[in-house]
């Protein structure tokens, strides 16, 4: 769909009355599946979950799928090099439609790599930095993150996060996700996403060095994509012509900024639903995202939220992305998410 006319109201979101066009992108259907097997929004007022506590133990046993424990308890345990973490979804972790927020996702699973840097022995601070990494002013930033959600968890249900990380080139890692039902074990959501390092002085990337890599390497888990990543790479620029719908004058608040001094990547997924029109945050659901990290954002910068409709099918619809800063037009990310008819 082409825009014929974009309404600007600064702070507001700016709605595009649409005209028809005959060339829309194909739209991919999401399956719910019922298993799958290992092998393996407002204004800027997005909440940080929280995750409260948790106990670490050291090669312990997977616990049996039929532990009442796994009910009442939050654990977490290492079994083949496979973390394991349980949570509880908690009141203020839940939106509207009285279910875990995406944003509750992703800090799960952030929370759950940390945790598996922890249990074997080699992190030293920050966000999974080791030894060697704090020795060269190195920590990880994220590259790209691809999520697919089948169900949302409700307040007080308990989900297990498993979290795993492979190999992605040289210069690179990936971090894997199952969020599973803590009673049935049946796979809510899956997620992987793609790690650089950083120098946090000079703000470049940095190649891994051969001694922060011998620290983790034998940690990796040998396992296939489990979501696709073409997709990321075929995500188009937006500007305020191609986008439907926009949101001006988005500001970090200091609360935004995580412990490497810029915004949390986990931020940007409010931000980029900010210009999703309310009728698919009313009546739709996000069954799927990739974001495509461009460069990092501080506390001082002004950004803008555009969204374009790419297509629809059978009730489903998916949009295009891009975060930018408001003065220089500079991207932040490219995203394209995935909606389905509430239930």
């Amino acid at each position: 769909m082409a825009p014929d006319k974009v309404h600007v109201m600064r702070k507001k979101l700016i709605m595009v009355t649409l005209g028809t066009s005959s060339t829309l992108c194909s739209f991919i259907g999401v399956m719910l599946p019922q298993q799958i097997n290992f092998g393996y929004r407002g204004k800027q007022e997005v909440k940080h979950a929280r995750c409260g506590g948790f106990q670490i133990k050291a090669n312990v046993k997977t616990p049996n799928k039929d532990d009442n424990s796994l009910r009442v308890t939050t654990s977490s345990t290492l079994d083949d090099f496979v973390f394991r973490q349980n949570f509880t979804i908690k009141s203020y972790e839940v939106g509207a439609n009285e279910k875990a927020s995406i944003e509750t996702l992703m800090n799960y699973f952030q929370d759950s790599a940390i945790n598996h840097f922890k249990t074997f022995g080699i992190h030293r601070g920050g966000f999974g930095s080791t030894e060697e990494m704090i020795k060269r002013n190195l920590i990880w930033v994220f590259t790209h993150m691809r999520i697919e959600t089948y169900r949302y968890p409700v307040c007080d249900e308990v989900v297990q996060v498993e979290a795993w990380m492979s190999v992605a080139g040289k210069n690179a890692v990936r971090w894997n996700w199952l969020l599973r039902d803590s009673k049935t074990y049946q796979v809510l959501s899956k997620a992987s996403s793609g790690c650089v390092m950083m120098n946090k002085l000079t703000r470049k990337l940095s190649k891994i060095p051969e001694e922060a890599r011998r620290e983790f390497e034998s940690y990796f888990v040998n396992s296939s994509r489990m979501i696709p990543e073409d997709d990321i790479k075929n995500i188009p620029k937006l500007n305020v012509i191609t986008a439907d719908y926009i949101c001006t004058d988005l500001k970090p608040r200091w609360n935004d900024l995580d412990i490497n001094l810029h915004v949390s990547n986990v931020k940007y997924i409010g931000w980029v639903l900010e210009s999703v029109p309310e009728s698919i945050l009313t009546n739709h659901e996000l069954c799927g995202m990739s974001l495509e990290y461009k460069r990092e954002c501080g506390r001082d910068s002004k950004l803008h939220s555009l969204t374009a409709i790419c297509g629809a099918n059978n009730n489903n619809v998916e949009f295009y992305h891009l975060l930018q800063l408001e003065d220089r037009g500079v991207e932040i990310l490219r995203g394209r998410t995935k909606w389905r008819p509430k239930l």
